[in-house]
Formats: structure tokens, C-alpha cells, sequence
């Protein structure tokens, strides 16, 4: 039994519970209870202890779309390199490290997302993987990093034609075998997706063999419009936009991940509201990427189920949060939008979004939820409370303050420090892995 005390207690319940000097308490990787400290730290004095140090107590983050196989990017220079447009952005970077990625590369490349995810209170990870340097097993080799680091997870490989049908088929397979492994274990810290990576790199064919291979219970994590590429492509091969053509093909649905969703007409979100699809915008890498705005708030006004990644751009939560304020503001050239939407994407969007998959509550803390419960080093100088405290998290907050991780009742980390792994046995054998990769991309 583990009793988390002494901080801000956001319990993000649905009652919007707030405790100036709280603490929650948790057993078999499930919230017990949470309530005034002194009143929990008396009725719990058997319970072992972590002092929030006056800091603020919250649930862990979620981020609702990323990829792992980027992570060995990070200071890399590619001879050449130059891009004018998304298209050489993808083909120039991306897929030239995903084609150069084996599965001990990816193994390496989960360790490291999932430790810099603990880092910053980042607690359950939707990843969209490839790897087509080794696609068979990769997923398996996401999921063993996970596992051994104890960080939740939802996992997908992106199918594409990019490279051929032997890889396409492979990844399908892959896809496949994951999500019958997922299913079979049932547990509430692995989960999958079907995975596929955007219109425009997938034919008809492609699509209705995915649909038809896709086992019952699961959804598809897709690109959606993320740019102009997506949405010439339809137009020209099909004569109808992205969104219609996933429609018609049997892609979009209340279990299916659109990411992106920039370019879409009116017509599009409706497609996406009646289906239940669930849209994950991911400001930063839109805006890196230099591919356009996504048309959040009017998607939050036709009821769309909105959520909030990453798109590995960052695995700081906090730092995402900021910039879709900044870019929807800037895009509507007004400075009074966006701040109830973007806090609903992460807050309560994701929730939602996570509902869908896993069976136990996450994103609140209250009795019966999953015991995953981050602690940030934030001493306001202004008066904090819960109508307030996501002003707080906006203009006062990052992942880096993050000082405790726990996740399903189990402490990643402490005090800053990583309790859950040797941290530098991990980062020595990363260093080995990309020292010969990096040898063969430059």
C-alpha cells in the first residue's frame, strides 16, 4: 500500500475534487482513496510513503499519438537533407531511419521514449511504430521495454505501400500478431491498435486487405490530412476527399485514432462526428512540419471526440498543451480562444480516448482507477485551486518538474531519479545501437 501526501491534490474526478493539502492511496495498482493529508496519512499509518513535498499531486498524463522509432532522430544530421515540403520531410528523415531500424533499434528506441515519458509524468503512451528496416517482432520489442520499465502503452505497426508488398504484408502480419497476442494476455497495461500510415501511401487494395485482416475489438490508428499530400492523392485517385475515402473504405469508427485531421472540409468532420472517430491533434510537429492549423475549434463545436499528442516532437505533455493554445490562437487571430479546448484535449479528451481501450479508469484519481499518479515540483505564488489550476499548468508548468512517477501503484520514479531501471546500462547499450546506425543513415 503505497500513500502519495502533502502536495496540491488534483483528483481531475468528475466532481472536479480538490484538496489544498491532500493525498491519494493506492493498493494492487488501483486508487484506494483520496482525501485531506491528515486525515489519509492517520486512517493509512501502515501504508509506505512519498512526500509531495508541498508540490502538486495530479494523474499521470496521457499521450494519444507518438512514435518510438523516432527517438534515435534526436541530433541527427542527414547529408543532403533539405526539405521544401512535407513529402521530403517524410521520405529525407523519416522513412530513411524507419528503413535502418532493426528490432534491437527499436527495442532501444522504446527504452529511451518510455524513460523520458516517466520523466515528465507522461504515464500511459499511444505509439504508431515502423521499423521497416525489421518489422517482424518489433512490436513485441516495444512491448518488453514497456513492461520492464512498468509504463502503460497502446501499440500499432504503420502499415504502408511505400516500400512493397512483401513489407506491406509483413507489417499487416505484424498488426495481426500483436493484437491477438494483446488480446489473449487481456491486461489493462498493453494494448494495440491496427496501424496504418496515410491515405495517400495506401492503395484500395491495401485498405480492404487491412479491414478484412483486422481482428474483432480493436480500431485503426491512421494519419489523417496531416497534409496536402493526403488530400491531392484522394481527390485525383478516387474523386473524393481523405476522410470520405477512409469512410467508404471502412476505416473510420468509434475505436479508430484519426492523427492530424489539418485539412478537412466541413463535410469531413461531420463524416468524423457520425462515425465516433476519435481525432488526436499534435500542434508542435504540425507546426515543425510547416503542414498547416488543425481546425480544433470547429471540430470541438461539432462534438468531434478531440485528444492531444505528440507526434514525438516532444514527450512533454505540458510543453504540447502550450503550443496548440499558441497556434489556435494565432491561427484565428484571436487571443481569446482555445484555452477551455486545449485543456479538454488533454485533460479529459485523452481520458475519453484511453476509456475506449483500456477496462480500468485513467486520467482522474479516485477510488477504482488505475493508481497512476504523477507529482510536479510547482509552488504557486498566486492563489491555486482547481477552477485555476489549468492557468497554472499552462503558464507555470513543464514536464521537467516533474519529481514522482508512479504508474499502476508501482514507483518509476523518485525524487527525479529512476528507480525502475539502471539508467546508464540502458543509455551505454542505446549509445552502441545508434553509434552504427547514425554510421549507416549519414
Amino acid at each position: 500500500m503505497l500513500l502519495i501526501g502533502n502536495g496540491r491534490l488534483l483528483t481531475r474526478d468528475k466532481e472536479g475534487t480538490y484538496f489544498e493539502n491532500g493525498a491519494v492511496v493506492c493498493d494492487g495498482g488501483l486508487i484506494l482513496e483520496t482525501g485531506d493529508y491528515c486525515t489519509m496519512k492517520a486512517k493509512y499509518k501502515n501504508a509506505d510513503f512519498l512526500d509531495a513535498r508541498g508540490g502538486v499531486i495530479m494523474p499521470g498524463l496521457i499521450n494519444a499519438h507518438s512514435h518510438i522509432y523516432s527517438a534515435f532522430a534526436r541530433g541527427l544530421s542527414i547529408r543532403g537533407y533539405n526539405p521544401t515540403n512535407f513529402y521530403e520531410v517524410l521520405d529525407g528523415m523519416w522513412w530513411k531511419l524507419d528503413r535502418s531500424l532493426n528490432v534491437l533499434g527499436s527495442r532501444y528506441s522504446a527504452y529511451q521514449t518510455y524513460m523520458d515519458c516517466i520523466r515528465q509524468g507522461v504515464t500511459t503512451l499511444f505509439d504508431h511504430h515502423a521499423s521497416y528496416g525489421e518489422i517482424e517482432g518489433s512490436l513485441f520489442a516495444l512491448k518488453d521495454a514497456a513492461e520492464a520499465l512498468g509504463v502503460r502503452t497502446v501499440l500499432c505497426y504503420e502499415v504502408s505501400d511505400r516500400d512493397g508488398v512483401e513489407k506491406r504484408d509483413a507489417g499487416i502480419r505484424e498488426n495481426v500478431d500483436f493484437i491477438r497476442y494483446a488480446q489473449k494476455e487481456n491486461t489493462d497495461m498493453v494494448k494495440a491498435m491496427f496501424g496504418l500510415h496515410a491515405a495517400f501511401t495506401l492503395s484500395d487494395a491495401t485498405l480492404e486487405k487491412c479491414v478484412e485482416a483486422k481482428p474483432e475489438g480493436v480500431g485503426f490508428h491512421i494519419h489523417v490530412a496531416e497534409g496536402m499530400n493526403d488530400v491531392y492523392d484522394s481527390l485525383k485517385n478516387y474523386g473524393k476527399r481523405t476522410a470520405n475515402r477512409l469512410h467508404d473504405m471502412g476505416i473510420l469508427g468509434e475505436k479508430t485514432i484519426a492523427g492530424h485531421c489539418i485539412h478537412m472540409s466541413p463535410h469531413e468532420m461531420d463524416l468524423l462526428k457520425h462515425t465516433d472517430t476519435m481525432v488526436v491533434n499534435n500542434p508542435e510537429s504540425n507546426m515543425g512540419n510547416a503542414v498547416g492549423c488543425s481546425p480544433v475549434l470547429q471540430m470541438f463545436k461539432k462534438g468531434i471526440l478531440l485528444g492531444l499528442g505528440t507526434d514525438a516532437y516532444t514527450n512533454d505533455m505540458l510543453e504540447s498543451l502550450k503550443v496548440a493554445l499558441c497556434i489556435q490562437r494565432h491561427n484565428a487571430c484571436m487571443p481569446n480562444v482555445g484555452f477551455n479546448e486545449v485543456s479538454s484535449m488533454l485533460f479529459e479528451g485523452n481520458r475519453e480516448i484511453a476509456k475506449r481501450l483500456f477496462s480500468v479508469p485513467l486520467g482522474a484519481l479516485q477510488s477504482g482507477a488505475a493508481a497512476d499518479i504523477v507529482v510536479f515540483d510547482y509552488k504557486p505564488y498566486t492563489p491555486f485551486s482547481n477552477e485555476n489550476a489549468n492557468g497554472h499548468i499552462l503558464f507555470g508548468m513543464s514536464g521537467r518538474q516533474c519529481t514522482h512517477t508512479v504508474i499502476n501503484g508501482r514507483v518509476l520514479m523518485k525524487d527525479r531519479a529512476l528507480v525502475c531501471c539502471d539508467e546508464e546500462e540502458i543509455n551505454s547499450k542505446t549509445l552502441e545501437v545508434t553509434s552504427k546506425l547514425w554510421k549507416a543513415l549519414t
